[in-house]
């Protein structure tokens, strides 16, 4: 599932790190060395509140309008694209056995073609699920 949030980004007093959160995801919230750091912080911790609660069906809050996200003088709001899919590709790599069932001829043709119906599967799941 792909989301747009507004991200909120603070320098600290010193300039030596970027305070990051996403007000719409309660408790989202992290910290970079700098503001393209925190940037790619607060994308991944947001990926993970995402896919957490995609998980558990919990409510998740639509993005509010940026100009309706209040912010401390100085903060930067920027939008954040998260692409839960993408993160559960790039972090879930276990394997899952699954069992199907086909008709004889098609997994005999499978067979001698050399086909693995793993992979086919994996690749139509991919495609149904984007």
């Amino acid at each position: 599932m792909k989301y747009i949030y507004t991200a909120v980004f603070m320098s600290s007093d010193d300039g030596t790190k970027f305070f990051a959160r996403v007000p719409d995801l309660p408790g989202c919230i992290t910290t970079g060395n700098s503001l393209s750091d925190a940037i790619d912080q607060i994308t991944d911790a947001a990926s993970g509140w995402l896919v957490v609660a995609e998980d558990n069906g919990d409510t998740i809050n639509p993005p509010s309008p940026q100009d309706m996200i209040d912010a401390p003088s100085g903060a930067i709001k920027s939008l954040i694209q998260i692409d839960t899919l993408e993160y559960r590709a790039q972090t879930d790599d276990r394997s899952v056995r699954k069992n199907v069932s086909l008709p004889a001829w098609m997994a005999a043709m499978a067979d001698k073609r050399n086909i693995n119906c793993s992979k086919v599967l994996q690749e139509g799941l991919l495609q149904r699920l984007a």
